[in-house]
């Protein structure tokens, strides 16, 4: 641990653009097995070849992973993307999503303190929540810790249902200004070049930029209401 953190100390030294932290909480729970499993193994893969291939996103992103399922699990925490290996997720177990948020809200609360102390410019963080179905833990604190900082601008989540069984409801608690994207896992590698396209456009812009830092907002709002033709944004 101290050699990880040594390395991330390391490179903010030495690259010292403005970040763009975005943390993906995601179901893998035993719902999510088969089609499903695969298809978002293979959207994140090719998220991660998207973000690195562009000159600006790979140097400015940090994805961080956290997984509900069997248990709740920090696959990945935040590092620059050229340093990050894709992992590769299994489905089984319940669906811990309350638990999953607050670790996914503790996890960038500690990479802004970081990135102040190395004096880093950072860009408001985004939350991906993505799930299957119906949490199977109380979310009552971790819907009021969203709330409050969705509220203060200082997070935006992005409550996205894959398939007919997740709750909309639910997922829209968690995020007052963005209705749920419901969408099929097929559809699953379009939402993530979305995302991709939304991280190079913040990376080229201010970290004060307040229309720079609502895109992704916008942009969703848009894809929801758009949705029976795709994402146009």
């Amino acid at each position: 641990m101290a050699d990880d953190l040594r390395l991330r100390l390391d490179e903010l030294t030495e690259n010292p653009t403005a970040r763009v932290p975005v943390c993906l909480a995601l179901d893998t729970s035993g719902s999510m097995g088969g089609t499903k499993i695969l298809e978002l193994n293979a959207a994140i893969a090719s998220f991660y070849s998207a973000v690195r291939t562009d000159e600006m996103a790979s140097i400015s992103a940090e994805i961080a992973i956290v997984t509900f399922g069997i248990t709740v699990a920090k696959v990945m925490d935040f590092a620059g993307v050229n340093r990050q290996k894709v992992p590769v997720l299994s489905a089984s177990g319940a669906t811990p999503m309350g638990a999953a948020v607050s670790l996914s809200l503790d996890m960038l609360e500690q990479a802004k303190r970081v990135y102040s102390e190395m004096g880093v410019d950072y860009f408001q963080p985004w939350l991906v929540l993505m799930t299957d179905g119906e949490p199977t833990d109380d979310i009552t604190l971790a819907v009021r810790r969203c709330r409050e900082l969705v509220s203060k601008r200082k997070l935006t989540v992005f409550p996205v249902a894959i398939g007919r069984d997740a709750n909309l409801h639910t997922l829209a608690s968690f995020s007052p200004n963005l209705p749920p994207l419901r969408m099929e896992s097929t559809d699953l590698r379009r939402f993530f070049a979305w995302l991709s396209m939304s991280i190079t456009t913040a990376s080229l812009s201010n970290p004060g930029d307040k229309e720079a830092a609502s895109f992704g907002e916008t942009a969703f709002k848009k894809a929801t209401v758009d949705w029976h033709t795709g994402f146009n944004s």
